[in-house]
């Protein structure tokens, strides 16, 4: 499959019509789903990307990688990360937040959206950023289920961007690894009531964890 691969539309992921979707989370009971998974034409992973290689397949297109806090100042402070298996095969990358501007980010930096894009972009694969309006839209949706500002997490981002991209017409996305569980700040019990609602109007397929 290209480098270039359409997975992507403009500021919002994409899939053609005839394109299968597989949007891999990280949750450990996600089981032994390699053959599904790396049967995709267009296959979504996030992060670390727990069982890459493994019981979750060995096939990436596009690695969301969240570019606020912690885990990305972690990632820049590796000099091996550009080797990690799944990095070395995405062939594009999603970064979920915008760009914050410098006087936003306060004394404790909280933005590495320029460090990311200088670290990713001599690999020459697309780089997505969401824009915004997502992460407006987003909060709208899980404002109903939740107590005050949603905080959406970056699975929900980008699948949320992934569907809203995607042709009516197409076959539903297939989710795997998705335990709506994690950092407390995240509405878990409303990310979950909305994949719900998507597996239900037909958008997407949500992949029961074991055990």
């Amino acid at each position: 499959m290209a480098a270039d691969i359409d997975c992507l539309r403009g500021e919002r992921p994409g899939l053609a019509a005839s394109s299968s979707l597989a949007i891999v989370g990280n949750a450990p009971e996600i089981g032994a789903a390699a053959e599904a998974i790396d049967a995709a034409e267009c296959i979504v992973r996030f992060n670390n990307a727990a069982g890459f290689d493994g019981r979750t397949g060995s096939r990436v297109t596009h690695l969301a990688l969240v570019n606020r806090g912690g885990q990305m100042r972690e990632w820049l402070a590796d000099r091996a990360f550009l080797e990690r298996p799944v990095v070395r095969a995405a062939q594009a990358f999603i970064l979920p937040f915008p760009m914050l501007p410098p006087e936003e980010q306060g004394p404790e930096p909280i933005c590495w959206t320029r460090e990311a894009l200088a670290l990713l972009r001599p690999l020459g694969r697309p780089i997505h950023i969401l824009p915004e309006a997502l992460h407006a839209h987003a909060r709208r949706l899980l404002a109903p289920h939740t107590q005050g500002r949603p905080n959406p997490s970056t699975g929900f981002l980008v699948t949320l961007a992934l569907l809203l991209a995607r042709p009516a017409e197409a076959d539903p996305a297939r989710a795997y690894g998705f335990g709506f569980d994690g950092w407390p700040g995240h509405p878990w019990a409303a990310e979950r009531a909305w994949f719900a609602e998507s597996q239900a109007a037909g958008r997407l397929h949500l992949q029961p964890l074991e055990g």
